[in-house]
């Protein structure tokens, strides 16, 4: 998959007929319809003020969970109108009951600009993975190649994706869309147009670390020392070593060799701000450069600092990660900033993990961006997180929402203090997906710039 560019965008009515064509951010709901038993989140209304354009492919209007308002099908051409029966691993599920699939297109007057646009695709049929393959085309750019829904979609069918892109300019008024299949028909549910804008709410650093020195700040992260397949099946050992975790040149690096070390073929490292970082509520920001090739599976990401509040078959103090009898997780939740394998080298993934929603019951919650040069730059990585939502961001573009439905700890255990984990993993279930780890790439590096958390002002 490539990526091209995604804004966040801002509010604001574009009318005038054919000229502009018209969009309004409702939070009511009204009579439109709403998901079932819950109601859109007010809160939100501070990131659906970028939205431009919403609309429902082959749908009616809807007031999705986050609040933002689908427009009925317009300016969506071609194709044939179908149905989904049931819809898993997203909270607005009505969005993707509904498609489009053949020879589309879409053609929207618009504001000249810079946009992102949030695709949300399902598989509506039980295909091989190669069974349906096609390109999106955006201002005659292809921003995303080869999507096989179903494989982005863990080799799940009548599951909902979301994938976005940046960066898309519009300069003759009008935004065009069209996909081309190179097995199958092309698909799409719905589609989400943002405009980026800056973020002028007041913030207040409470904890950072901008890795200047000589060593890793002791005060502020711990290193964890781990043997290979304790997690995830993935093939490292984690060590404290500095050949796998240093600073250097104000940066934090992360690097993993080839080389063998306790019963692991690889080593690499792991660190986290249990207990001298954690926070409740607010936004961490980390500036980091990604490691390239197949094999690598890097993250940033957060696990609850009680990791038994919501348990209830661990011991007292077991060790719980990795454990195949304590459900600390997913009960007490996890929160994915960013992960990503070298395999799809192009694709960042934003995740929640719970109870009610992972990957064993198909429920996984979970968008990812689209971006060129993620290993040749850096990028911003970030998570917005209140008690009623929690927003990932690249680039201060948000692509991926999950909205507290009010049902309860088994949905929302995002309820209590958190901490941050960044670790650059090898093999694993994830990493190997793609094939065989490449053992020409190492020695590999992530590179952390900074880290930085905040929270809101009143």
């Amino acid at each position: 998959m490539k990526l091209i560019g995604w804004a966040v965008a801002f509010f604001y009515l574009i009318y005038a007929g054919e000229t502009f064509g018209y969009y309004e951010t409702r939070l009511s709901g009204e009579s439109l319809i709403e998901p079932e038993g819950k109601k859109s989140k007010q809160s939100n209304s501070f990131h659906n003020s970028d939205v431009v354009w919403a609309v429902n492919v082959g749908g009616g209007e809807y007031v999705g969970l986050d609040g933002i308002h689908y427009q009925a099908e317009q300016y969506v051409n071609g194709g044939t109108q179908g149905e989904i029966d049931k819809i898993l691993g997203s909270q607005d599920s009505f969005l993707y009951q509904s498609y489009r699939e053949g020879d589309l297109s879409i053609d929207y007057p618009i504001e000249n600009g810079e946009y992102i646009l949030v695709f949300h695709f399902a598989e509506p049929l039980d295909i091989e993975m190669d069974g349906r393959l096609f390109d999106v085309i955006a201002q005659d750019q292809t921003v995303i190649t080869d999507l096989s829904i179903r494989l982005a979609r863990d080799g799940k069918h009548k599951s909902g994706l979301v994938t976005a892109v940046s960066n898309v300019k519009v300069t003759e008024g009008r935004l065009k869309i069209r996909f081309e299949a190179s097995a199958g028909e092309p698909i799409l549910s719905a589609l989400v147009v943002r405009k980026t804008n800056e973020d002028n709410r007041k913030w207040n650093l409470i904890w950072h670390d901008e890795f200047e020195g000589n060593t890793l700040d002791e005060s502020k992260w711990t290193i964890d020392v781990w043997p290979a397949f304790k997690v995830n099946s993935e093939d490292q050992a984690y060590t404290a070593r500095e050949k796998n975790i240093r600073l250097s040149d104000g940066k934090l690096i992360i690097e993993a060799h080839k080389e063998s070390l306790d019963g692991a073929e690889y080593t690499s490292g792991r660190i986290h701000s249990k207990g001298k970082g954690d926070f409740h509520y607010g936004k961490a920001e980390i500036r980091a450069k990604l490691p390239p090739g197949q094999g690598t599976w890097s993250a940033i990401w957060m696990l609850p600092s009680d990791p038994y509040k919501y348990s209830t078959t661990c011991k007292l103090d077991e060790d719980w990660q990795g454990s195949r009898t304590c459900d600390a997780w997913p009960n007490s939740g996890e929160i994915d900033i960013m992960e990503h394998v070298g395999h799809d080298m192009g694709t960042v993934w934003g995740t929640v993990h719970n109870k009610a929603y992972y990957w064993i019951n198909w429920e996984q919650r979970k968008g990812s961006i689209i971006q060129d040069g993620l290993n040749k730059n850096f990028h911003l990585y970030s998570v917005e997180w209140t008690p009623d939502h929690i927003h990932i961001f690249l680039d201060n573009k948000l692509y991926f929402t999950y909205i507290n439905e009010g049902t309860g700890w088994k949905a929302w255990p995002y309820d209590h203090p958190y901490h941050l984990i960044l670790n650059l993993a090898i093999g694993g279930n994830w990493g190997r997906a793609g094939g065989p780890i490449d053992n020409s790439i190492f020695p590999v590096q992530m590179e952390v710039d900074y880290v930085r958390v905040y929270q809101l002002a009143e």
